[in-house]
């Protein structure tokens, strides 16, 4: 992991085309902005952590099962 120091209005670029800027600072918490092409998902990591739990249990599923459940 890299660790960095930021200032209020200060940004790191990652791969040429995401742009993430310090916008406020407020004790505890940072307030971040994001700037990247649409088609690169930005998620909060417990937000993914849980599509990848949902995912993971779909693939689990038996499809014939999760069907009739569906179908009633």
């Amino acid at each position: 992991m890299l660790a960095l120091s930021r200032r209020k209005n200060e940004a790191l670029i990652i791969n040429n085309n995401v742009e993430i800027t310090i916008l406020e600072i407020k004790g505890e918490q940072v307030k971040i902005g994001i700037a990247a092409p649409k088609e690169v998902p930005i998620y909060r990591k417990e937000v993914y952590v849980q599509i990848q739990d949902a995912n993971k249990a779909a693939v689990e599923t038996d499809g014939m099962e999760a069907l009739k459940k569906l179908l009633g």
